[in-house]
């Protein structure tokens, strides 16, 4: 689907993902953009350095998608810099795609995007295997929102570089930025936090009425809500389908089916379980997130500033908006540095880890305004069991960036993110 529906189109921030996007589509013949709906693709594609010339052709207008199931080969014939987006619902065209850039080789070039990743990421790969590379938009960050470059202060840390990074100077709200989310129309198109709860509304309505009956059929979509909702209260925890199963009132198939869809369609992340062995890692119990704090705050039934602070859900909402950040960092880096959560049987426990080549950077996440010593009793465990570790930090709601132990390092969120 177009991420424009509303047929206002978003207004445009840069993009930190720009340079490794536009290095891919000098490099390879066929680049994909996918990534929940929303996010800011066809915006990005419309506006992006290199790109944004490039013909584009959305299969949501029906002559468009009309041609290319009718006569994929027509549609591209003449064209060899050509934008194609929601590729997936014509799969014939990705076999004419094969061909013409069989045909053409390096003088053929397509970007191809489209939210339903469990249909365009199974096609593609068939269809396109070795002739494209992915790339995935995710909500925006706080430094995109305000035109900043990305920070440094993940690459200073994790690769144990001097550090000389001041307090932030400006106060934000962080209830309102969660409450909000980063998803770019809750970001720019609307003043009123009312207006972007009525947004989101419609966002959900639109992904089960629309966009999910494309990926699946779904015999019960009131089920489904419900187990969206029960999933969002559960962001930040470990992953227990027979309960999720139980809470939601259908049976223990269906919760996993709707559970990966939810995961294909890039509304739900899951974290794995740290450890050194990677075989265990593929075996312990993942935590799951949802892919934007204000979708989250939403289904959590959590509409207003004043029910944020203090409620139960507002530490796995701070850690919701923290991993967002983690994970965009993350992806301007090639390889991609991982990120994990750490357990132990005793129940400490580290809300993530980031292991980045033979790094290892330790992140925990408190709600609160301040930050005590005792507060880092678990990163000093796991520094003591990792001494490899380049350094723990605690990111938290208050204001001042100061050392609290060795290799030990408080830091306010908003100079992270």
């Amino acid at each position: 689907m177009n991420d424009n529906h509303s047929g206002a189109e978003t207004a445009y921030l840069d993009r930190w993902v720009t340079a490794s996007f536009l290095r891919a589509v000098k490099t390879y013949r066929v680049v994909v953009l996918t990534g929940a709906r929303q996010t800011g693709k066809s915006t990005f594609l419309r506006h992006a350095p290199q790109v944004k010339n490039w013909e584009y052709i959305t299969l949501d207008d029906f002559d468009a998608l009309d041609a290319a199931e009718k006569d994929p080969d027509d549609l591209l014939a003449g064209k060899n810099r050509l934008i194609i987006d929601e590729v997936q619902k014509a799969p014939r065209l990705l076999s004419s795609i094969k061909r013409k850039v069989d045909t053409l080789g390096k003088n053929a070039r397509f970007i191809l995007s489209g939210s339903a990743n469990l249909l365009l990421m199974h096609k593609v790969s068939e269809s396109l295997a070795g002739r494209a590379v992915y790339h995935l938009m995710r909500p925006l960050t706080l430094g995109e929102t305000k035109s900043q470059k990305a920070n440094s202060l993940l690459d200073s840390l994790i690769s144990s570089r001097p550090l000389n990074f001041a307090a932030p100077r400006s106060k934000i709200d962080l209830e309102n930025i969660i409450l909000r989310g980063f998803l770019p129309p809750a970001v720019v198109q609307f003043k009123s936090l009312s207006a972007v709860l009525g947004w989101m509304e419609g966002y959900i309505t639109t992904f089960l009425e629309r966009d999910l009956r494309q990926l699946a059929q779904i015999d019960n979509l009131s089920d489904f809500r419900r187990l969206m909702g029960i999933l969002a209260l559960r962001s930040g925890q470990m992953l227990n389908q027979s309960e999720i199963s139980r809470d939601a009132g259908v049976p223990q198939p269906t919760a996993h089916r709707y559970l990966n869809l939810m995961e294909t369609s890039f509304l739900l992340e899951k974290v794995p379980a740290y450890a050194v062995s990677r075989t265990k890692r593929l075996i312990k119990t993942p935590k799951v997130y949802w892919f934007d704090c204000g979708l989250a705050a939403f289904l959590m039934g959590l509409h207003h500033p004043k029910d944020l602070r203090g409620s139960r859900e507002w530490g796995a909402l701070m850690e919701t908006l923290v991993l967002q950040h983690l994970k965009v960092w993350a992806s301007l880096k090639t390889p991609s540095p991982r990120i994990f959560y750490w357990r132990t049987v005793a129940g400490q426990e580290v809300d993530f880890i980031i292991e980045d080549g033979k790094n290892l950077l330790a992140v925990e996440v408190k709600a609160s305004a301040g930050v005590k010593y005792s507060d880092a009793e678990n990163l000093k465990t796991f520094l003591s069991l990792y001494p490899k570790t380049t350094a723990g930090i605690i990111v938290y709601a208050g204001r001042e960036f100061k050392q609290i132990g060795e290799k030990l390092w408080a830091v306010p969120w908003e100079l992270l993110i």
